[in-house]
């Protein structure tokens, strides 16, 4: 940096810092901060829509939440009262609700409720500053909160204080709202940092509450996964990726999400698939349904599968011509539409022909399969306009876009969704995009910036048509990092019977990191040392068939146990999920979770397996951090304004109080 530019820079700090001594104040704040603990990080992974074991688990942090109660309490309450106090905790509104029924909420309750609520809190902020903790206060409750907070109950001569405070809390009609602040402060509080590695859309029925939450939460980023890739190019209003995100909405019959809290509207689709395909035999394409989330009528189904044949059809054109448009993508042969034989009614899958399923295909012209008709071509739109000009969908997306990326590095860990392509050697695979080569970091990267052209690029420009294609391609392309398979066998899966056309060969890189050397090798390629970890979802993990989700020595941990309850008899669990505290870093294994509304009228939690992975030998500090590199920095520039204010190269400012 040059001198003027040096000059500018610490000008502008000091508009912050105007004297020596507002200097001197903020450098011991800083080195303070340093001495502290590091934060609480959580890791999820692979959610997939399910709000209701998603919320838990934010709710409960992994279990967090219940070791310091257990800590605190297991002395003096029983695990009955514990177990109350935690649902509480989780679910304020609705266990108050509850208890009011049941003739619970006494003054006594609420004295005793509001005490251990306040010991919790206590504890839980002791590695935060004061101003950190009172910034994640709510503003109305902030001066209450922050009084308690750093009460001595123990100190009688403000016994009456504290107690008048608590009393006047409940006296005032005002127990049930600050239990409801206090209890979003110790959750708040419990985790310091939330990472989510990919998948937040598809299967489950509410991904849009889960984005209402992310966005509302203190301090979150997210690692795409190829079914978030997927939603975000269909915001942009990329035809491929609408067509593709409706059809597996309709597979899990989760449209009903779509037309409701996205405002899309179907009504165009229904009525096209209606005259073209109402009269087909639509065995093949009736949703998947789960008895938890019916009843489903006869009526409900067949709409449902009707617009899911119809879709699916015009995807399968779509394909075809991104297919054409990007020969880099090394998709070719995947056009299946083309490689029909009409009159024997195959399809050719590499040098083999297959029987067709359905042979109903009353849109395709068999001289140019990949045209859309006028009908169609109206469908899609009324559908990209719909996609675009819903409000809520593009509040959701433009998050993910900002907290969003291929990949993260944060305090040691590498964290990306699928995998790092890599070949059978165990080097890193090279793909080639727009004329360059690309591998390992490189190609990372390059997905990243080529993902954002997709939504971001000037309407109507090639750069923007090239970015929507690509998000596609990261969905379902052959090399995808997103994807880590050889295919997405949705064609061969509707219309093919021999389950050997449905094999999607995994990336070598699920061989590989089995392997601690070439984990390293990963972990090198992103400038971490061998000791660092890798985070990593996107494969459920088969446990009850002996599969460990510590891979490489250690050195790599797989998150995806299975959120999405249409796994959940494949993998033996409903998921994991990661906690790195300053002390641990510990993998957590879920069992199934039924219901928010039996959890709050049952006290049921869900039943976790904790799994330590890593034990530090000292206390991890802030200083130990990438946060406190930053603030290493920080201090650094604002003695480098001290040393400036001494010299006179900046003037100082007026102190009225010249003693330090």
């Amino acid at each position: 940096m040059s001198e003027a530019s040096q000059k500018r820079y610490l000008s502008c700090i000091s508009e912050q810092f105007p004297t020596v001594q507002s200097l001197y104040t903020e450098i011991i704040n800083l080195k303070a901060i340093l001495n502290l603990p590091k934060g609480t990080e959580h890791f999820m992974s692979d959610i997939h829509g399910e709000y209701d074991a998603f919320l838990h688990i934010l709710n409960n942090c992994s279990g967090v939440v219940r070791e310091k109660a257990l800590l605190l309490f297991s002395s003096t309450h029983s695990a009955a009262a514990i177990s109350d106090l935690l649902t509480l905790i989780y679910y304020p509104k609705e266990k108050l609700k509850l208890l009011g029924a049941a003739g619970r909420l006494s003054k006594g309750w609420y004295n005793a409720t509001l005490h251990d609520l306040i010991e919790l809190s206590r504890l839980l902020s002791s590695k935060y500053t004061r101003s950190k903790v009172r910034k994640a206060m709510p503003s109305a409750y902030a001066y209450i909160l922050d009084e308690l907070l750093h009460a001595h109950f123990e100190d009688h001569d403000k016994d009456l204080y504290y107690g008048q405070i608590v009393g006047s809390i409940i006296e005032n009609g005002r127990a049930d709202r600050f239990i409801v602040r206090l209890c979003e402060l110790i959750k708040h509080l419990a985790v310091d940092k939330l990472h989510i590695v990919g998948d937040l859309f598809d299967r489950g029925p509410r991904p849009d509450i889960i984005l209402d939450l992310l966005m509302r939460h203190h301090n979150v980023d997210i690692q795409w996964g190829n079914h978030d890739v997927v939603w975000m190019g269909a915001a942009a209003g990329s035809p491929i990726c609408i067509c593709t995100v409706l059809k597996t909405t309709l597979a899990y019959h989760n449209h009903g999400m779509l037309e409701d809290c996205y405002g899309i509207n179907l009504r165009h689709l229904q009525r096209m698939a209606e005259q073209f395909y109402g009269e087909d035999d639509l065995s093949i394409w009736m949703p998947h349904t789960d008895a938890a989330r019916g009843p489903y009528t006869e009526g409900m189904l067949h709409r449902c599968a009707v617009m899911h044949k119809a879709i699916s059809i015009l995807m399968f054109k779509l394909e075809c011509q991104v297919i054409d448009r990007n020969p880099d993508f090394q998709m070719q042969g995947r056009d299946y539409l083309r490689r029909i034989d009409w009159d024997a009614h195959t399809v050719q899958v590499g040098e083999k022909s297959y029987p067709l399923r359905d042979t109903s295909f009353p849109t395709v012209d068999p001289a140019d399969p990949a045209k859309l008709n006028p009908d169609e071509q109206l469908v899609l739109q009324k559908l990209v306009q719909s996609f675009r000009q819903s409000e809520k969908l593009q509040q959701h997306i433009e998050f993910l876009y900002a907290k969003g990326s291929v990949y993260h590095i944060e305090n040691g860990n590498l964290l990306y969704h699928g995998a790092v392509p890599m070949n059978t050697k165990g080097g890193f695979a090279v793909e080639h995009f727009e004329g360059r080569r690309y591998s390992g970091r490189a190609l990372m990267d390059y997905c990243d910036a080529r993902a954002r052209r997709g939504y971001y690029g000037a309407e109507g420009s090639a750069a923007r048509q090239s970015g929507q294609d690509f998000l596609w391609y990261l969905w379902c392309g052959k090399l995808s990092p997103l994807l880590g398979r050889s295919a997405m066998t949705t064609f061969e899966r509707l219309y093919i019977a021999d389950p050997a056309t449905h094999t999607e060969v995994k990336d070598p890189y699920y061989s590989w990191y089995n392997d601690e050397a070439a984990c390293r090798r990963i972990l090198a390629e992103f400038g971490l040392p061998g000791t660092s970890h890798i985070v990593n979802g996107h494969v459920p993990v088969q446990e009850k068939n002996g599969e460990s989700p510590i891979k490489g020595g250690g050195r790599l941990v797989v998150i995806d146990g299975g959120f999405c309850r249409a796994y959940h008899e494949k993998t033996g669990i409903a998921g994991y999920t990661l906690v790195y505290s300053s002390r641990t870093m510990s993998l957590r294994t879920h069992q199934p979770f039924e219901s928010a509304e039996k959890a709050v009228r049952e006290n049921l939690d869900i039943l976790s397996q904790k799994n330590i992975l890593e034990t530090e030998n000292h206390r991890i500090l802030v200083e130990d951090t990438d946060e406190g590199e930053v603030l290493r920095e920080r201090v650094h520039d604002l003695k480098q304004l001290v040393t400036a204010y001494q010299l006179g190269w900046i003037p100082e400012a007026r102190c009225e109080d010249h003693v330090w």
